[in-house]
């Protein structure tokens, strides 16, 4: 028994990577409403147990799960029945499987399962298979005689000396029981298992002092030559294994390249909207292999009300913008929280993986193979800035702070590098934000001295601590305003800061709280036509194309994206506007509309922004463009002419009913004066 234990371990040794288990055809609540009640991903609910094998990273994520969901599933009595649970006997005695099960299908674990592993005694092995542990959880017979392991459940058998289990029927005995192959293996499976079972009572009676055994039948077949080869090792059929990994290397190396996956995180915002919409456009214009991902951190209540899903391939994160168990505001977390939720909730077939920020735009590919990057070797961007690598900060924070890269930004990396990266990354994150005490501009670099780029200083620390060396590339990226060097092909632009050509200027915190995406036509004011730059100092030239370039693609991908979305035709009263943008917006400059925000729009970006950012904010963050004021004058028009022409009606209406009240009033005075005539004339003549 301890032999095939002992090689199963070793065979899977060597596939860190992967969960196998048995199936267990018995967990039925996976496909009904226990699934439904205990996990938010009852998709992804395996009927796997017994033998696990699992990479430590997945056992940290899982363990705390497995344990609470073993709790809630035991607690659920109303659900025990066997047609839900599959347990025969209706106890929810079986509540920790459900557990594992539920816990894996929560924190997004995909199971390799195999069933040639293991075998329940009693059960008759597929033919070509060659089990490697026996579990003997039920009960199982060999002719008339049986075992079950509940019969021993106060059993003291370990602690009387040369007592054991009930000997099974000996092999020849075996041999004349059952005429097909198959069966009769199955029931040497049988006798082997208690026979082991038996051994390994002797030898701890030995152990621990008990008296020599009297010789026995028994006895003396357990130190048989029969019995040693009934109980040799078994070894695994790697065979097949061989063949599949061969075939997969094979097919690998025709391919041209390694698959590629692209990956940003956003939060659901209207600020992070736009830089999707611009980020997308992009990414489909620039020729980038593969396919790309949102990583969307959003709690549930504003998922309700968010109006950005069909913007981007999207996978839905948790927020954690406020921590979950220190209250800490940092939505920078989200970072590395998002990366590692995806890690361990999707499966993807792509060598590299490359990581970018929403606030950024493609010009063209990133790939590993153009910049080097490989197993162990992650490609990124430099980040002279992070002073921390280079004295105490790396020291407490990193076991090796040698290997410490001041890098970011861009990042291109091997997916086995990020499986085991990600939860440290996340980690170290979350250590530097809590350290205080070196928030020091002087140790961490940062000039607002607030820890706001403690997500950097974590992905630095979480490399170094696992030795990744980066092969570190200059030419990737770009700040716009920015002077570039000679000969640079850059791929990225990243307008992280403010930057501006001439009077123009651009700077993205300005758009915290406008709703771009939204609101039809809208777009950022439109930088210089690129023939309005001198020609004198060519470094000054380059550096203004870049920045007209980076703030003309924002607005196209805008422009696009209005229209895709089918906003109403422009009138003929802005028709020329109307053309300017569909000539990709190459000469009209819009005119902004300023509006002072106050100071809780603002918020708590107050402390990250500079005196000029603060000054651009109160002047101008919530913008529409000058076609929906052209708009919004035309129908000011309108009501205008109307509210004249209802004045007009109602002051006519009340000149007739003046007239015709006046004319009733005189008539009325004519009566009574004719009346009183008559009066007069009547009485003279009766005088």
């Amino acid at each position: 028994m301890q032999t095939r234990l002992l090689e199963v371990l070793s065979f899977l040794g060597n596939s860190e990577q992967k969960k196998a288990s048995l199936l267990q055809l018995i967990m039925k609540g996976c496909d009904n409403i226990l699934a439904q009640l205990h996990t938010a991903h009852p998709e992804f609910c395996d009927k796997v147990g017994g033998i696990l094998i699992m990479h430590i990273d997945d056992l940290r994520a899982l363990a705390p799960l497995w344990l609470s969901k073993t709790e809630e599933v035991r607690q659920d009595k109303s659900h025990w029945s066997t047609n839900i649970t599959g347990d025969i006997y209706g106890m929810g005695w079986i509540s920790e499987m459900y557990g594992y099960s539920f816990g894996a299908a929560e924190v997004g674990l995909r199971h390799k399962i195999n069933d040639d592993i293991m075998i329940y005694p009693g059960y008759t092995p597929r033919i070509g298979t060659e089990p490697l542990i026996l579990h003997y959880g039920l009960p199982f017979k060999v002719g008339n005689w049986s075992f079950s392991k509940l019969e021993h459940h106060e059993d003291g058998i370990v602690y009387d000396c040369n007592r054991l289990f009930p000997p099974p029927p000996f092999p020849r005995e075996v041999e004349v029981m059952e005429s097909d192959p198959n069966v009769k293996r199955a029931l040497y499976l049988s006798i082997e298992c208690i026979h082991t079972l038996n051994e390994g009572l002797l030898l701890h009676h030995t152990s621990v002092g008990c008296p020599k055994p009297q010789w026995s039948k028994y006895l003396s077949f357990l130190k048989s030559k029969r019995f040693s080869e009934l109980t040799k090792p078994k070894y695994w059929n790697s065979l097949k294994v061989e063949n599949k990994l061969t075939v997969q290397h094979v097919a690998l190396s025709k391919s041209r390249h390694p698959k590629i996956h692209t990956l940003f995180s956003t939060e659901c915002s209207s600020y992070f909207d736009w830089q999707t919409v611009g980020l997308m456009h992009s990414f489909r214009i620039s020729g980038q292999p593969g396919n790309i991902t949102r990583l969307l951190s959003c709690t549930d209540e504003d998922l309700k009300n968010y109006k950005g899903r069909d913007l981007a391939p999207t996978h839905y994160v948790p927020s954690m913008n406020r921590h979950p168990l220190t209250g800490d505001w940092y939505p920078a977390i989200n970072k590395p929280a998002a990366v590692l939720h995806w890690i361990n909730h999707v499966q993807t077939d792509a060598e590299f993986i490359v990581i970018l920020d929403a606030d950024m735009i493609m010009r063209g590919p990133i790939t590993p193979w153009e910049y080097g990057a490989k197993l162990g070797h992650p490609v990124s961007t430099p980040y002279d800035y992070l002073i921390g690598c280079d004295n105490i900060l790396a020291k407490i924070h990193t076991r090796n702070p040698s290997a410490c890269e001041k890098v970011g930004g861009v990042i291109i990396m091997h997916i086995d590098d990020l499986r085991r990266f990600a939860m440290l990354w996340l980690h170290k994150s979350e250590e530097v934000r809590a350290d205080k005490d070196h928030y020091a501009t002087n140790i961490t670099g940062d000039i607002y001295a607030s820890g706001w780029i403690s997500e950097m200083y974590g992905y630095s620390f979480a490399a170094a601590e696992l030795n990744l060396r980066h092969i570190i590339r200059s030419d990737i990226l770009i700040y716009p305003g920015y002077v570039p060097m000679p000969g640079a092909n850059y791929k990225v632009f990243h307008y992280g800061l403010r930057f501006g050509v001439g009077d123009w200027s651009f700077d993205k915190a300005d758009w915290r709280n406008a709703d771009i995406v939204n609101t039809c036509w809208a777009k950022f004011p439109e930088p210089p036509d690129p023939s309005a730059i001198t020609k004198g100092d060519q470094n000054a030239r380059e550096r203004d194309l870049l920045s007209i370039e980076c703030g003309k693609a924002l607005n196209k991908a805008l422009y696009l994206h209005h229209k895709r979305r089918n906003c109403p035709r422009l009138s003929t009263t802005i028709g020329s506007i109307s053309k300017k943008m569909e000539e990709v917006l190459t000469s009209n400059k819009s005119e902004r509309v300023t509006q002072r925000s106050s100071t809780t729009t603002i918020g708590r970006n107050v402390e990250h922004m500079d005196v000029t950012r603060q000054q651009a904010v109160e002047r101008a963050t919530d913008t529409v463009s000058g076609v929906h004021r052209s708009k919004r004058l035309a129908r000011s028009s309108k009501m205008w002419i109307f509210a004249v022409w209802a004045t007009s009606v109602v002051v006519f209406l009340l000149v007739i009913s003046m007239f015709f009240s006046e004319r009733r009033r005189s008539i009325s005075r004519s009566r009574a004066s004719r009346s009183q005539k008559a009066h007069s004339l009547t009485i003279k003549q009766t005088v």
